[in-house]
């Protein structure tokens, strides 16, 4: 990547733009080269990199350490489409430690809408917020049939893996999913639970999982903090 001085776009600007890429592709996990070495790697002058940096720590990505320099601020929690992992295996595999905070059960007749995606004419709903670094970046509500959520509110729910919980203690194997991605506003009830502006939209997961029998084993409708959650996905294209 280079920085195009015959374009019309400031140079500082670019850099912004290309720090924030690599940010958001974990070039940069945690703290950022030097002003010396943005210069040198880029061949701009310090005032181009400083005037990127500071752009960076008004927008809250990037934050200052006196003594220490320059560190990221917000860092993306990244997902590859195409294989069925849990929320807390994504926190994991980027290196930061998650968490769980159940907010409620209960059994529940679901609304038209979960009736016509899943069959559930009785429910069993769990809500819980989710945790990366202990900061809240998502609400996950579930629908599960009542046999088995019935059997999952008797473990701990704070802090555990609803995942491990159905196959490893439950014995139910998960074999595909169905998943819709979107973006769109936080419910009103849920608002509380994420510290974003009321304005600001979210990014939406929509997961139905089933078992080797095509059996719906759980509807969840999950709202993720669109600057903290990204999903990352490797395409290629084929020839002849």
């Amino acid at each position: 990547m280079k920085i195009d001085s015959t374009h019309p776009i400031p140079l500082h600007i670019q850099l912004k733009k290309l720090i924030e890429q690599q940010i958001t592709t974990g070039v940069y996990p945690d703290q950022l080269p030097s002003e010396r070495q943005f210069m040198e790697k880029y061949n701009v002058s310090r005032s181009t990199v400083r005037e990127a940096i500071n752009l960076l720590v008004r927008e809250g990505i990037l934050e200052k350490r006196h003594g220490k320099g320059t560190f990221v601020s917000v860092k993306p929690i990244q997902d590859w489409l195409g294989h069925l992992s849990s929320t807390t295996e994504v926190i994991q595999k980027m290196g930061k430690k998650p968490g769980a905070r159940l907010v409620t059960h209960y059994k529940t007749i679901p609304d038209p809408y979960v009736q016509e995606l899943t069959g559930f004419k009785e429910a069993y709903f769990i809500k819980r917020i989710r945790y990366a670094d202990d900061i809240a970046i998502g609400v996950e509500r579930h629908y599960y049939p009542l046999e088995i959520g019935e059997k999952l509110v008797k473990y701990d729910l704070d802090n555990a893996t609803l995942y491990d919980l159905v196959q490893n203690e439950l014995g139910i194997q998960f074999a595909e999913a169905d998943q819709l991605i979107s973006c769109g506003p936080l419910l009103e009830e849920d608002k509380q639970y994420l510290d974003i502006p009321s304005n600001v939209g979210v990014m939406t997961a929509r997961r139905i999982i089933k078992d080797a029998e095509g059996k719906i084993i759980e509807l969840e409708s999950a709202f993720y903090r669109s600057d903290m959650y990204t999903f990352t996905i490797n395409l290629s294209r084929k020839f002849g």
